[in-house]
């Protein structure tokens, strides 16, 4: 029944990865709506402020690619932060040992490895006729 075991503890190593991965994500997907609606407030207020102020010394043509292009910039490196997201060593472990779980399991599916492990369950049934 080894092999048995090894299965039961690669699901149960991967259910605790998917666990936990979907408790982070779930986690980054909350927080990042919440920062959402600031983020976009604080926009909004900047790119007021920046117009006025760019107005003034340029023509307002130029001030609005100024202002899209410093958007550009910052859409930029708020993608590299957000893809930066890495597992956290549960999730890095738990998917080891799931796949150390699953090499063991092919290895003890050989058929001498299955009758040593069939032959008392086989002896019980025919015991009990």
């Amino acid at each position: 029944m080894r092999a048995l075991q090894l299965a039961r503890i690669a699901v149960e190593a991967e259910s605790l990865r998917l666990c936990h991965t979907a408790q982070r994500n779930a986690i980054h997907i909350v927080l990042g709506v919440g920062s959402l609606g600031f983020v976009l407030g604080a926009i909004i207020f900047c790119h007021v402020a920046a117009w006025c102020w760019l107005i003034i010394s340029w023509d307002p043509s130029i001030a609005a690619l100024i202002i899209a292009g410093a958007d550009l910039v910052l859409a930029a490196v708020l993608a590299l932060v957000a893809m930066r997201s890495s597992p956290r060593r549960v999730e890095a472990e738990a998917l080891a040992l799931r796949r150390q779980a699953l090499d063991h399991v092919a290895t003890s599916l050989t058929i001498p490895a299955l009758a040593t492990q069939l032959l008392p369950f086989a002896t019980r049934l025919l015991r009990r006729r």
